[in-house]
């Protein structure tokens, strides 16, 4: 078991307690401790389902499932529709659907399966994710078991292609207002789904321009029971055709395509309209809440906040998966970068003749390995939710509401911070690979136009962001829960004078290094993970109650609760950002601490630092104006990013080729001429 208290020589207040704790630089091992050591790193970002993710790669080896641009839109669709009944065939959509549905029912294979796709073609992915993860698991999630005996094996067998029909032209991220209504007639025991205004239309739906035949549709539903006038209930979502075998429109459906896109060829998004067409009344997906014959309304969760929440909820396996899939696209274009960077030169040396390798320029690794470490620490995040969801979505998972509320926050805030991470990390992988990154031969062009818009779909980043601070503000209250605005400003307004946070769960890793470590961060080693640990944390729990107490203004009775808000939004999402990246650190030094490789737990050591070390001096201007670093350590900080890249030069292929990213799908001329 590797100490999670790994030192490195970063900065100028490091110490190095143990000078044997050094990991040799990769260029002083034999390719047989290179190989070794790849392949413990391997094995610590390959995680619990590390079997899953060698299946895959076996398969994935080919360069054909690369996208293609020479294709035109429907030759692109059509190839990846394709490719995904070769998945089908070949089992890869099974581990996401329970056993008695048809299924092996491993939730974490199934988000670690999606995930590997983001080393393809992330159009393969997106499809895939639509048709068995948004638009199947609606079906298994949200209906019974008359809807699992009809759809669910057809689903998994591609012989029912649906899309996920939730997101309108007028309403993205505020999915409690959607337009489209659902009205029960009694009468003939149907739902008439109609689209009222033009800003009701379904948008950007996967599937909805050309391949879907059955939409999962996210309508209000308004039902009129005996003796009682029609009343809306909410959001819920019921199963409505919208073609027939043909590929036609049925009628009351208009369909129309989204067209080309930024990226995502592949996909085939579009739009719906609904003009008062008829579904049978089974078509309802009941889990959460059902109608009767005679209109009568009921639900096994009263309260219709928790109701709306708690139906969302169990979709949220798509938004890992969006997170997973970023993850991975973002390290493929590191990688690409990478290798390039070390085999392309640049400009002579002083009194020499040969070119500079661009790795070794400090520029080029500054722009590269602090990608690279705070990819690795993603990676660690990412398992860590996906092990987590599993738990909780398994059949003898823990259904503890808190525990749910807890997961939908962690993997709200991780989706952002991921996403956000990738398009920033393909983009700049762009550059740094010149004209070369420019072709799309090469890849890294076509990812960043497919990349774009993770930062968008499964949940706005921003709103994303802002949802994680809510829940961290709001201590978990059950009252809070999917309150307007103004309602939870007034909520946290309302707390007692210094706001409660309600801490998550310390791991024990985290309480003892913060019990070996000096409270005065500023005292302590900055290589300390204690101290590292400190510094996110006291960066979180200032910003939490200086945020808190900006909200509290909404009490007075001249301030308006809204323009409150919306004056400290900048504050709340930094709460966002912070507690995520306190997050992804925390588990990273879990991993650390568990990996049972010495000379990989050095390693990640390093690059654990740099990834703190980096991090800090991102945010180095809002340390030293709230005074939690002073300007000798800032600039010790930014030397100890120097330092820390000169350190892992070295150790830039090993690092990459730890991502275990099948060869065929690395793929690019430029890495054969440099």
């Amino acid at each position: 078991m590797a100490t999670p208290t790994t030192q490195s020589s970063a900065g100028s207040d490091a110490v190095t307690d143990d000078p044997e704790a050094v990991v040799p630089p990769t260029d002083d091992l034999s390719d047989d401790e290179r190989a070794l050591l790849v392949d413990n790193l391997r094995f610590v970002l390959d995680g619990r389902w590390r079997a899953i993710r060698d299946n895959v790669r076996e398969q994935s080896n080919r360069a054909d499932l690369l996208p293609d641009p020479s294709l035109t839109l429907d030759e692109a669709r059509a190839r990846i529709l394709e490719v995904m009944r070769e998945l089908s065939s070949n089992g890869f959509a099974s581990a996401g659907f329970a056993t008695d549905h048809g299924g092996t029912g491993d939730v974490g294979a199934s988000i670690t399966a999606i995930e590997m796709l983001g080393y393809a073609d992330l159009s393969l992915m997106v499809k895939a994710g639509v048709q068995w993860g948004l638009f199947g698991g609606a079906v298994e999630n949200l209906g019974t078991e008359r809807h699992h005996k009809r759809y669910v094996s057809d689903i998994i067998d591609l012989d029912l292609l649906g899309c996920f029909a939730m997101t309108e032209t007028g309403h993205g991220s505020n999915v409690q207002a959607l337009e489209t209504t659902a009205t029960y007639d009694a009468e003939t025991q149907e739902f008439v789904v109609n689209s009222p205004t033009p800003s009701a239309r379904k948008d950007y739906i996967g599937g909805a321009a050309q391949h879907a035949r059955v939409a999962a549709v996210f309508a209000q539903l308004v039902t009129t029971g005996p003796g009682e006038d029609a009343q809306s209930y909410g959001v819920h979502c019921f199963v409505v055709p919208i073609r027939d075998d043909d590929g036609n429109d049925l009628p009351g459906v208009t369909t129309s395509d989204c067209g080309y896109k930024g990226g995502l060829a592949g996909v085939d998004n579009g739009r719906i309209m609904f003009d008062n067409v008829r579904i049978p009344a089974e078509n309802l997906l009941n889990r959460y809440a059902d109608v009767a014959e005679d209109g009568t309304y009921s639900s096994p969760i009263e309260n219709s906040n928790r109701r709306f929440f708690t139906m969302l909820g169990t979709l949220i396996r798509g938004r890992v998966s969006v997170a997973a899939t970023a993850g991975a696209a973002g390290r493929k274009a590191l990688t690409l970068a990478t290798r390039y960077g070390l085999i392309r030169k640049q400009f002579e040396a002083p009194d020499a003749d040969d070119e500079i390798l661009v790795m070794d320029y400090l520029g080029h690794q500054r722009k590269l390995l602090p990608l690279i470490a705070k990819s690795y620490a993603i990676a660690c995040a990412q398992n860590e939710i996906t092990a987590e969801l599993h738990e909780v979505q398994s059949p003898s998972g823990d259904a503890d509401a808190a525990r749910q509320r807890q997961l939908e926050s962690d993997a709200a805030g991780l989706k952002a911070y991921s996403t956000w991470h990738a398009s920033h990390a393909i983009n700049i992988s762009r550059e740094a690979c010149g004209g070369a990154g420019y072709l799309d031969e090469n890849q890294v062009s076509i990812m960043r136009g497919d990349i774009d818009v993770f930062t968008t779909f499964e949940g706005d980043n921003t709103v994303l962001t802002q949802l994680v601070a809510k829940e961290l503000l709001s201590a978990y209250a059950d009252d809070v829960q999917g309150l307007s605005t103004t309602g939870w400003v007034r909520f946290i307004a309302g707390m007692a004078r210094d706001v409660v946070v309600e801490k998550t769960a310390v791991r024990q890793v985290v309480q003892t290094l913060l019990e070996g470590s000096d409270e005065d961060t500023e005292k302590s080693n900055l290589t300390n993970r204690g101290t590292q640990i400190r510094l996110f944390r006291n960066r979180e729990d200032h910003l939490v109650r200086t945020c808190a107490q900006r909200l509290r203004k909404a009490l007075d009775d001249e301030n308006d609760a809204f323009e409150v808000f919306n004056n400290a939004q900048d504050h709340l999402l930094k709460v966002g950002q912070a507690r995520t990246e306190r997050m992804v650190l925390e588990s990273f030094i879990q991993v650390i601490n568990d990996c049972d490789s010495r000379a990989a737990a050095q390693v990640l050591g390093k690059v654990c630092d740099l990834f703190v070390y980096s991090a800090l001096e991102a945010d180095l201007s809002w340390f030293l104006m709230h005074r939690h670093v002073s300007v000798e350590r800032a600039k010790a900080i930014r030397r100890g990013v120097n330092e820390l890249c000169l350190e892992l030069r070295p150790h830039a292929r090993t690092l990459v080729d730890a991502f275990g990213i099948p060869e065929e799908l690395l793929t690019a001329p430029m890495l054969e001429h440099g």
